[in-house]
């Protein structure tokens, strides 16, 4: 099913009252409208917000709701406070430590972090497929540049363990912007890298190298960049009955008719084993909201406030696939959008 953006025009935006252009003190701009980048796998949610707060809402605008992806959504909520800056970022991971020295850089210093629930980093196929069973260490040598240090050589799955079928290997993912990226490389390829005890003990001895050999993916046709749009992925694996995707659980959840999780360690992607982490693909969710732009853009109060009423379990994001976060997790963060708690930068590691 294809996802519609809430608002894709760009005109007119204004910020009434937030000064333009980050730490320069410009005060030439001003946006009547909320605008949210960031992650596609946290997109899908962050619209239901912007969706029910039109209903609950009419006197204010639509918000724009960008998916650019994580890491490219934070480039854009890092460089400055103002107008030509968006209010909010989805993320599907935390803010790093780089993105938060830039966000300080930059005088973006005050910001609320609001831990949303949880999602699954999915490895997907169709139901045509070979109906395939892997574990972290055999997707990292068949998709690693150089597993263990050297070339990889490995054409079909059954190249990378007999035990496997004799596929080509032909997986469709994220492109390096992106924060599912950034949770393949930390939660599957870096662990199944680490599978390895010679590799392990050069993560403490050269962190550098270590990482460039577990997570530098190889070039070669077996692993094909699909940019930010999952639904692409979805799509590509309609076509292409043998290959393997790899996005958001909600995505699967959403397709299940035509795909099915590939199971990882013997553990299937379900809500199930993501709540619970079993699954290896479990990870949180997060939205960023700027402090500096609460009192500046219309609505923008009422939407935090909406979002913290949206992920509690049974309500309208849980239909969309999001899985709610452990009561603890939600009173917590519950009290961080209703007082506006920021983030303590020293907490970013």
């Amino acid at each position: 099913m294809k996802r519609a953006v809430i608002v894709v025009g760009m005109a007119g935006l204004m910020l009434a009252g937030c000064q333009d252009g980050g730490s320069s003190g410009s005060t030439s701009g001003v946006r009547s409208q909320i605008r949210g980048v960031g992650s596609s796998t946290v997109y899908p949610f962050t619209t239901a917000v912007a969706e029910q707060f039109v209903r609950k809402f009419p006197s204010f605008k639509a918000p724009v709701i960008e998916s650019t992806g994580t890491g490219a959504g934070m480039k854009l909520f890092c460089a400055g406070v103002g107008a030509r800056y968006p209010d909010i970022e989805s993320a599907s991971r935390r803010i790093k430590p780089a993105e938060a020295k830039t966000c300080r850089d930059n005088g973006v210093d005050k910001i609320i972090e609001l831990e949303i629930g949880i999602d699954g980093l999915a490895l997907a196929e169709s139901k045509e497929g070979a109906a395939i069973k892997l574990t972290q260490q055999q997707v990292y040598e068949a998709l690693a540049a150089t597993p263990y240090g050297k070339p990889n050589k490995t054409r079909t799955w059954k190249d990378v363990d007999p035990s496997l079928p004799a596929v080509t290997i032909r997986v469709y993912g994220p492109p390096p912007t992106s924060g599912t990226r950034d949770s393949f490389n930390e939660l599957i390829l870096d662990k199944g890298c680490n599978a390895n005890p010679e590799m392990e003990a050069l993560k403490k001895s050269e962190e550098d190298r270590h990482k460039q050999i577990c997570t530098r993916i190889r070039e070669d046709g077996a692993f094909i960049e699909s940019g930010e749009n999952d639904n692409l992925i979805v799509q590509k694996l309609s076509a292409n009955p043998d290959a393997i995707g790899i996005f958001g659980y909600s995505f699967l959840e959403e397709n299940s008719d035509a795909l099915r999780g590939v199971a990882l360690g013997g553990v299937e992607p379900s809500s199930a084993t993501i709540a619970d982490f079993s699954y290896p693909g479990a990870r949180r969710m997060y939205v960023y909201v700027k402090q500096a732009h609460l009192n500046a853009i219309p609505g923008l109060k009422q939407f935090v406030a909406e979002y913290a009423r949206g992920w509690e379990p049974g309500g309208y994001l849980s239909r969309r696939g999001l899985i709610p976060a452990p009561a603890d997790i939600r009173a917590k963060n519950a009290t961080a959008a209703r007082e506006y708690k920021l983030l303590d930068f020293s907490s970013v590691k």
